[in-house]
């Protein structure tokens, strides 16, 4: 079977999260992606930084807004290994991501949770991609930290 598109950049978005694990930071990494160009990675740097506003998708907007020298990334797509909390989402609406592309749902700070009208109403979302071995991943770092 032929991986898709949204396969293909979400595993760079798991290298992410991977990178995350290693550090010890809660495994959530993410890509952008424009013109089938990675133009963005990040993974969460809260333990780090001492900030807990430095989740992944924040960093990778940043780091996508810098690189095309503008705030709205309505032709970028994000790719991020775990549903996006709200804060996120509201990172993610007020920039204009065209597509949000999350791989493992996040039923206790997922965004549809709290405010599933959070994004932008053009954003085009896409959940699922991977979402084993993104949750995986997830179980896992967590399971290491109660041993």
């Amino acid at each position: 079977m032929r991986e898709t598109e949204d396969e293909y950049f979400m595993r760079k978005a798991l290298i992410e999260a991977k990178g995350a694990f290693s550090k010890g930071e809660i495994p959530v990494g993410a890509v952008v992606v424009v013109a089938g160009r990675v133009i963005a990675r990040a993974h969460n740097l809260t333990e780090l930084l001492n900030d807990v506003t430095a989740h992944a998708e924040m960093q990778a907007l940043t780091a996508a807004a810098n690189h095309l020298g503008g705030k709205y990334l309505d032709q970028c797509t994000l790719y991020v290994t775990l549903e996006p909390c709200v804060m996120c989402a509201g990172a993610i609406s007020w920039a204009q991501v065209g597509k949000l592309v999350f791989g493992a749902s996040d039923e206790k700070r997922g965004y549809r949770k709290f405010a599933p009208e959070a994004l932008h109403p053009k954003t085009v979302v896409v959940e699922g991609v991977l979402k084993e071995e993104c949750a995986d991943l997830m179980r896992n770092f967590f399971d290491e930290r109660r041993k």
